[in-house]
């Protein structure tokens, strides 16, 4: 007998009793993002290997060791499935010459890939929302970024997240600051393991993200990147710090704050809980200035960020706020030679009119479809025999209310109903 085939390990079905939270969470953030002007953006999955490689950094954990990546058969590219989406979104930006009719309010949402090992809010495919706004320069996009996350999270009924800002400067700050710690990591490369040796002279800000508890102490010992920030840097860190400020928006100044793409300069923050264990970051961005012009050679600034959609899921799940699953308004029953056709044409009348309506199919005794009625959870049976045919009726029983039944004309159903 065949093995059963089951799902990949880390890629997980949502099946229907979990997925109208997904739908209630999608309704809400399209709203949201409607209310801040952002449009919809839908890009391949698959794309060209080196534009990840590009914009995220070769010397980094995505690249190195996450990415699904393969060789197409047919024209022997090396494809890749995308592991995050703002690549993908600013390629489409630049591909169709979207930034040539002004600064653009992008979002896009969808599934993202990376080999990691599944636990918790970290599964190989994940759900992101990212939202990217390309072409604005001040920190004040930087800061409606920051304020429209703070009102999601009152709409989706989440408490309990604190925003974390700091600033990586510019390029030429980050050069003074690598060479910097560079310097520091040789006195002690001993006390580095392997991953941090071997980025030691590619890629020294990895270290400071690494999570190795034995190298905490030296990490924090490290020289500090605001240390070597260029004054218009700073001068742009404050400004989004006041805004912030004069619209109520707590958050912490992390300095040791590191993104873990190459992409960011001047701000980044992250939305972080303890409620998840590890995973505590639910919502993470900052400013990207340079990717443009790593993938075109153009500059542009931009700014952005993404939220995973399992994170905040199980936050939602935590809550006080009851998700309740949808049910029908009307579940049709029906017995007898005459009154499958009418049925038909009764629920697709009645659906016309905006009722939510499950018509019986399968057959069965009138008893066994009043249990499947009341097993929905539906408001009314709508019940259909013979003599409501002859009528040109149906009957109207409550499921959830002690009235009584009634016969009644079709056309005064979505009046009874409401």
């Amino acid at each position: 007998m065949a093995n059963s085939i089951k799902a990949i390990r880390g890629m997980n079905d949502i099946l229907p009793d979990e997925s109208h939270l997904w739908i209630h969470f999608e309704q809400i953030v399209h709203q949201w993002l409607a209310a801040y002007g952002y449009r919809n953006i839908r890009t391949p999955i698959v794309e060209q290997t080196d534009l990840f490689v590009r914009s995220i950094g070769e010397v980094t954990d995505i690249v190195e060791k996450e990415m699904y990546t393969f060789i197409d058969q047919l024209n022997h590219d090396s494809l890749t499935l995308r592991p995050e989406g703002t690549a993908s979104c600013v390629r489409a930006a630049i591909e169709h010459n979207l930034l040539y009719a002004g600064p653009q309010r992008l979002y896009y949402a969808g599934p993202m890939f990376r080999h990691e090992r599944p636990q918790k809010g970290r599964y190989r495919q994940f759900h992101q929302v990212g939202v990217e706004a390309l072409g604005y320069a001040g920190p004040d996009i930087d800061a409606e970024l920051i304020i429209m996350c703070s009102r999601l999270w009152e709409l989706l009924g989440i408490s309990g997240l604190r925003l974390e800002i700091s600033t990586l400067g510019d390029s030429e700050s980050r050069t003074r600051h690598r060479a910097r710690l560079v310097k520091y990591f040789e006195l002690h490369q001993d006390k580095l393991d392997e991953d941090s040796l071997r980025r030691l002279h590619t890629n020294p800000l990895r270290i400071l993200d690494s999570k190795n508890p034995q190298m905490q102490e030296v990490i924090d010992n490290a020289p500090k990147l605001i240390d070597d920030l260029d004054e218009e840097s700073c001068t742009h860190f404050e400004s989004l710090q006041h805004i912030l400020r004069e619209q109520g928006v707590i958050f912490d100044i992390n300095l040791r704050l590191v993104r873990g793409l190459d992409y960011y300069n001047r701000t980044v923050f992250e939305w972080v809980t303890d409620k998840l264990g590890a995973q505590g970051t639910v919502c993470a961005g900052g400013r990207y200035d340079g990717l443009v012009a790593q993938i075109s050679g153009k500059s542009a600034p931009a700014c952005g960020f993404a939220m995973g959609i399992e994170r905040l899921l199980a936050l939602m799940r935590e809550s006080d706020n009851e998700i309740l699953q949808p049910v029908p308004d009307i579940y049709v029953v029906h017995y007898g030679e005459q009154a499958m056709d009418y049925a038909w044409k009764c629920a697709e009348f009645l659906r016309s009119r905006g009722l939510n309506v499950t018509m019986h199919c399968g057959g069965g005794s009138f008893k066994a479809q009043m249990k499947k009625a009341d097993a929905t959870g539906a408001r009314y049976a709508l019940i259909i025999g013979d003599d409501e045919v002859n009528a040109q009726e149906v009957t109207l029983k409550p499921l959830r209310e002690p009235t009584e039944q009634a016969s009644v004309k079709l056309a005064t159903v979505t009046e009874l109903v409401g």
